[in-house]
């Protein structure tokens, strides 16, 4: 088998500076063979070494009592939830192959991360996604939003988990770049949990699944590099894949590791074959041998190199003790899936790589992972130069000649704003029987089958805020996602996150990294809820520069009582609706100020973690003792909007009626439109209040009545505003179209 000969033009093409392949040759005493070029070059990239992140997310809080699995050594995190059970859950990018092909690229995103979560032996119960795109307005926008929602709905829909959450957000930075970040939820009984680590001199190594082809080679290294016009020639390097193919090696799969047979399981994701093999070796501390001739192909003539290096999905890396292998094969045959054995565990600490018995690579793994001797940088950071400008921009002077309720109608008609019912109609919301509150609400609540308890989970970020101030937009996305799982009822336990940026080489960008990680880093710490994994992208670029910095999160929390779940929604008239944390907050980073004056400036809400945990602490005992009748957290578009969200009940509309809000000496635009966090509304029987006042004390958490529900559907605000409730409706669901 012939390969191109090793010179400077093909070390570069595969992603490699000079320095690196220096390294390489130090490691191996030697030239690499192409295999072996190609095996650092997938696992050095970026996507998979994260050489460059590495450092900066030792930061992060990720010790819990609850935490079963540690951050980074397996799949995905897995967090206890007592009675023998636990969650397993992570959130990950696949941005760069939904720029190019969205279908696919989107559809595949979501077979990755569902993979994730069956290989710890978890039953995947629920998938969400966040996305962010361009103007919707333009053709191509409205082309990326729709094909990337068809491979959500298709995967999902087709292997049968409920997709029940997520957001979506429009921003001109992420023209020509979307974010495409996929998030899955599994349920293990803990004597289940699978470890990905190899063991055992002379245990089997069988590649499971799907058969391999060429599409995805080199995907890893696709998605370490800037979008640019070469890229569209590039999709060759997103995977294709089969949700009906991935549902049977679901059930193979959790068939063999309940039956005891698996000794370490690992997924096929990024840099498959290679990524696999590597990480159980070192993980293990033992050595893999492979001959990759024997795995079993779709394509004619593919090499070691090719085999090695492609992405295909539905694919699984086991290792079985030997007298195992036949009860493994059976399953799978049963499945009508392949299980071939590869290779075998060995003593010497050394990745070999044979085909047809030719010695093709021989590397030790602990070079090529996440955590052991990979290449890992700090890279050169500084404040950009626009935040002062932007921070400091003075807001006082502005002025509109729209009415309180022509701003209310511009804010709930806004891309960022207006319902997304045309996307999650799209998703079966339903399977499995255990939504308990569906998508639309602040978070998703699940129901654990067979037990009274229930997850509740969300995602969150406002990339604005994080352009605008990284460290007070990361801390803004954990306090969010943490106050939508308390609406619902549920305790905050835990996060996982998914790091989008730019170039990392641009020290603006990474500067804007290390102040993210420090915000969430702070905020996960005051409120208890560790990191247990999670995902970062870089070089989310196109040629107009840099996406505002992501950081999205995504939260999990318990209730012991699904039936004590609370959806935003008001249920009955008559009820008292209050506010639960301070009026008002400023409008710098608003919706406000981009849809009325055009403007991304000032400084976004500063927040404030200790009234955060108040809150946090105070809406689940509210649920658990049944005082309040919804809860839903004051968010992007300010009070008015979220008054107006809170009317829009799925089973009819309610009415709502205040003349509480008094319009002080220079308006009331911050308290009707600004968008501080730590405010919560709620709504409750008039019996009921005096109960939550009391409560509402001993947590230290401020309480304001604001109005009350209406039975008429007629949305109130003083002299200002008087509509009927269906017409807010309308303009807030006549925005987004597929």
């Amino acid at each position: 088998m012939t390969y191109p000969a090793i010179n400077d033009k093909i070390i570069a093409e595969h992603g490699l500076n000079p320095e690196e392949y220096q390294y390489i040759l130090k490691i191996l005493g030697r030239e690499p063979t192409f295999v072996e070029l190609g095996i650092f070059s997938v696992m050095w990239s970026e996507h998979a070494s994260y050489k460059n992140s590495i450092l900066q997310l030792k930061k992060l809080p990720k010790e819990g009592d609850m935490m079963l699995a540690k951050a980074g050594e397996e799949n995905a995190g897995v967090v206890d939830i007592g009675d023998g059970k636990a969650i397993s859950f992570k959130i990950e990018s696949h941005n760069h192959p939904s720029a190019v092909e969205p279908y696919h690229g989107a559809a595949t995103g979501v077979g990755g991360i569902l993979r994730d979560i069956f290989t710890m032996g978890a039953r995947p119960i629920a998938a969400f996604n966040s996305l962010r795109f361009g103007n919707p307005e333009k053709p191509a926008v409205k082309h990326l939003l729709k094909e990337v929602v068809h491979g959500i709905a298709d995967y999902g829909n087709c292997f049968g988990v409920p997709t029940v959450g997520g957001e979506i957000y429009f921003e001109d930075s992420y023209e020509g770049n979307p974010l495409v970040n996929a998030m899955a939820i599994g349920l293990l009984e803990h004597k289940n949990l699978a470890k990905s680590a190899a063991a055992g001199i002379g245990n089997k190594v069988l590649i499971v699944g799907a058969k391999t082809g060429r599409d995805g080679i080199h995907g890893t290294t696709f998605a370490s590099v800037e979008l640019s016009d070469a890229s569209e020639e590039k999709r060759t390097a997103v995977q294709v894949g089969d949700p009906f193919y991935e549902k049977l090696l679901l059930e193979a799969t959790l068939e063999i590791i309940e039956a005891g047979l698996v000794v370490g399981i690992q997924d096929m994701g990024a840099a498959g074959l290679t990524c696999s093999s590597s990480e159980m070796s070192a993980k293990g501390e033992v050595g893999i041998e492979i001959d990759v001739a024997k795995v079993p192909q779709r394509e004619s003539g593919m090499n070691a190199y090719e085999i090695m290096l492609s992405e295909s999905q539905e694919r699984m890396l086991v290792i079985v003790e030997p007298a195992n292998v036949e009860a493994v094969q059976s399953i799978f045959t049963k499945w009508d899936l392949d299980a071939v054995v590869i290779g075998k565990v060995t003593e010497e600490q050394l990745l070999r790589v044979y085909f047809a018995g030719e010695l093709q690579a021989e590397i030790p793994p602990e070079y090529l992972v996440l955590g052991g001797k990979a290449p890992v940088y700090k890279r050169e950071s500084r404040r950009p130069d626009y935040l002062d400008e932007l921070q400091n921009q003075d807001l006082s002077g502005l002025k509109t000649e729209l009415s309180y309720e022509e701003i209310l109608f511009k804010l709930l008609a806004a891309p960022n704003i207006a319902s997304k019912v045309a996307v999650y109609q799209q998703y079966d919301h339903m399977v499995q029987i255990g939504t308990e509150v569906e998508p639309g609400s602040d978070a998703a609540v699940i129901r654990i089958l067979g037990t009274d308890k229930a997850i509740a989970a969300a995602t969150d970020c406002n990339g604005r805020y994080c352009y605008l101030d990284p460290y007070e937009g990361a801390k803004a996305a954990v306090a969010e996602a943490a106050r939508n799982v308390a609406c619902s009822g549920a305790k905050p336990l835990a996060i996982t996150n998914c790091l989008n940026f730019g170039n990392p080489y641009k020290p603006e960008v990474y500067y804007g990294f290390e102040e993210a990680i420090r915000g969430i880093s702070d905020a996960c710490i005051a409120f208890d809820t560790p990191v247990t994994g999670g995902n970062v992208s870089f070089y989310n670029e196109n040629p107009e520069g840099a996406i505002y910095p992501t950081p999205v999160i995504g939260m999990l929390g318990i209730l012991e009582d699904h039936r004590h779940a609370l959806a935003q929604y008001f249920k009955q008239a008559g009820d008292f609706v209050l506010l639960l944390g301070k009026a008002e907050g400023g409008l710098g980073g608003s919706e406000y100020l981009k849809q009325v004056h055009n403007l991304v400036a000032g400084k976004p809400p500063t927040i404030d973690l200790k009234a955060e945990k108040a809150l946090q602490d105070l809406l689940p005992e509210l649920a658990r003792r049944s005082l309040i009748n919804s809860a839903h957290d004051v968010s992007d578009g300010g009070l008015l909007v979220a008054l107006a969200e809170c009317c829009f009940n799925p089973d009819g509309f309610w009415g709502f009626v205040s003349d509480e809000l008094t319009c002080k000496a220079g308006g009331n635009t911050e308290l009707y439109f600004g968008e501080a966090g730590a405010r919560v509304i709620v709504s409750a029987p008039e019996y009921k209040v005096s109960g939550i006042m009391e409560l509402a004390k001993e947590h230290g958490v401020n309480l304001m009545v604001l109005g009350d529900v209406n039975r008429k559907p007629v949305f109130k605000i003083e002299e200002y505003i008087y509509r009927h409730v269906a017409d807010l409706y309308d303009i807030y669901t006549d925005s987004i179209k597929l």
